[in-house]
């Protein structure tokens, strides 16, 4: 993004900061919220943009509906949902009431976005988003290629940072994403990451793409799956404010396959939790997710480690973020290790140094699998 462009973020995030000191409101609280209107006015910059051209070049004769939009990959706006109408609301009008009605009227218009839009805006004071609206119809309306998403990755980054431990369950910093999708060049094909946080590795696949002269939409597709509900909504609106689909589902990757992986994919990524205990492996025992076994050790690293490779295509390319300490683990751990060696599917490792993460300040692995080079 151009020096223009890192102003308007600067001046958008400054405004949002405001709307958190005078809302007495944790950052966990009003991000989804804020967030949300970065979404509403991306969705209103991109009716607008739409409109303007069906009136250039439709005809008279027939109204123009929803389905117009619709087939130029554009969200449709009902009037109360345009930005124009909540910059206008007469004074003393009850905004968040207003803001929430338009989330809905945009959920029913927009099927794929059922459930997804926050509608909690009657918590915040009606000047506070009165002011937060302003400064984000401020953004101009010839901003360049994907301002938008840049604005809802500058966004996560920061709340991520103010959330500090909790921020890096939904957050993987932009260069470590960039590292891993450089190295697996994700030209075309099937992409799954079933620990997708707030879909930062989607993301930055189809900037790859787009950087190599392709078209994400046809040559990309996404399949994720996350755990917390608020995390998924949060990917739903990342996705659609770079102009993406995906199939993107709640639910926990240890018990629940939900995009029956196996063999499926082209491509895996992913920033699992690191170290977590306390799965139940009884109940894994006989699922083909996890070929080489459970490790005995209280620990699930083996496990990610083996979802993605038994995700992997016969030609797939996985690239994932991993705690150092399963590098040169011991006991059941090493024998999972040394029958994944013998595939031959490990293609490289990279270490990362110290607090790179938001949550972690220790370094970390990335390992990436080949099962190409067999």
């Amino acid at each position: 993004m151009n020096q223009n462009g890192k102003a308007i973020e600067a001046r958008l995030w400054d405004a949002a900061d405001e709307l958190r000191a005078n809302s007495k409101l944790r950052s966990a609280e009003y991000s989804v919220p804020v967030l949300g209107l970065v979404f509403l006015r991306y969705a209103d910059h991109k009716f607008q943009q739409a409109a303007q051209e069906l009136v250039e070049t439709g005809s008279r004769r027939r109204r123009i509906g929803p389905a117009d939009y619709q087939a130029r990959g554009v969200l449709y706006l009902p009037e109360e949902a345009q930005f124009s109408a909540l910059i206008g609301l007469p004074e003393g009008e009850n905004i968040g009431a207003a803001i929430n009605a338009a989330m809905n009227a945009i959920e029913a218009e927009n099927p794929d976005l059922r459930g997804v839009l926050p509608k909690t805006y009657n918590r915040f004071e009606n000047a506070l988003l009165k002011e937060l609206l302003k400064t984000m119809n401020s953004v101009p309306m010839d901003i360049e290629g994907d301002a938008f998403g840049k604005i809802y990755e500058y966004f996560l980054g920061h709340f991520a940072m103010s959330e500090g431990q909790k921020g890096g369950e939904f957050f993987t910093p932009t260069a470590i994403v960039q590292l891993i999708v450089g190295i697996i060049e994700p030209f075309h094909g099937r992409i799954f990451d079933p620990a997708c946080g707030s879909v930062g590795m989607f993301v930055q696949s189809a900037h790859f793409v787009e950087e190599h002269k392709g078209k994400p939409s046809a040559d990309l597709s996404i399949f994720g799956q996350e755990r917390v509900a608020e995390t998924v909504r949060l990917g739903k609106m990342n996705l659609a404010v770079h102009g993406l689909a995906g199939d993107i589902r709640q639910g926990n990757t240890y018990y629940e396959d939900l995009h029956h992986s196996v063999g499926r994919f082209d491509f895996v990524m992913a920033n699992p939790p690191f170290n977590v205990d306390r799965v139940d492996k009884e109940r894994l025992k006989d699922d083909p997710r996890f070929p080489f076994g459970m490790p005995r050790t209280d620990n699930a690293n083996y496990l990610w480690i083996q979802l993605f490779y038994s995700a992997l295509a016969d030609t797939g390319r996985a690239g994932f973020v991993m705690a150092n300490s399963a590098s040169d683990a011991r006991s059941s751990e090493l024998e999972i290790r040394q029958r994944l060696i013998e595939t031959r599917v490990v293609d490289v490792m990279v270490a990362v140094g110290p607090n790179f993460f938001y949550t972690v300040t220790l370094p970390c692995t990335l390992w990436f699998f080949d099962k190409g080079k067999r």
